[in-house]
């Protein structure tokens, strides 16, 4: 399976951008999916998980309230909705499965297929 990451840019703080991830060779609709995120010079930090039909989700703390992530599993896609960006969230974004876990997970060793990221800058 092939991930790809798009809806990024650049967004003054307070601003929202809704980023997608399209699979492409193989469907995503029987996998759990998550999006996670690397800042300049920090680690990869978990921001939300959605089970495989889209009833179960999880979110990192710092963005809980703030971000929705939802799919579509007829179109193959994840999303992840952002709302009240502050220069904090800045970071490339990344999309991924989870192919072995029944559970949603927040740790990135446990995704299999990742995404090439998209960049989210926002400014101040």
């Amino acid at each position: 399976v092939q991930l790809q990451a798009s809806g990024g840019g650049l967004v003054q703080a307070g601003g929202s951008l809704r980023l997608s991830c399209t699979a492409s060779g193989g469907t995503i609709s029987t996998f759990n999916m998550g999006w996670f995120r690397q800042a300049p010079g920090k680690g990869r930090e978990f921001v939300a998980a959605i089970n495989w039909d889209g009833n179960s989700v999880l979110y990192g703390d710092s963005v809980k309230g703030r971000f929705t992530i939802s799919r579509d599993n007829t179109k193959n896609s994840l999303y992840l909705q952002t709302n009240s960006l502050t220069p904090d969230d800045t970071a490339v974004y990344y999309c991924a499965t989870s192919t072995r876990m029944p559970i949603l997970v927040r740790h990135d060793a446990l995704y299999d297929y990742w995404g090439q990221g998209t960049l989210v800058t926002v400014s101040s």
